[in-house]
């Protein structure tokens, strides 16, 4: 349902866009669909229990299928760092979206 919805939501902004509607929503897109994709691969982790804990070796009781997802996992978690991590994207929305101040990490003295 999440990624029916955001795939509706998608392309409802989209053309709002190409309308010359609408504000940008990149960093919204970029950090609910990373985040989203993360869920996913979370749920069929814990659906495979063990059998999705391999990494290599179809001969070693593992099918492709699930040596698969256990791969797709671990690239989503790179998702939430390409084109600026997730906690980037959120300091975007809440400064250009939502018109909050940022946080500032400090630099230690």
């Amino acid at each position: 349902m999440d990624q029916a919805a955001f795939a509706l939501t998608l392309k409802r902004v989209s053309e709002q866009s190409r309308a010359g509607q609408g504000p940008a929503a990149a960093s919204i897109f970029k950090y609910y669909g990373t985040e989203l994709n993360k869920d996913r691969f979370e749920l069929l982790l814990e659906i495979l229990g063990q059998k999705g804990l391999g990494w290599a070796g179809e001969n070693v009781g593992f099918r492709r299928a699930e040596l698969q997802i256990a791969r797709q996992w671990l690239r989503s978690k790179g998702n939430s760092i390409e084109g600026g991590t997730s906690e980037i994207q959120l300091n975007v929305i809440a400064k250009h979206v939502l018109g909050l101040p940022t946080l500032k990490t400090q630099k230690p003295a």
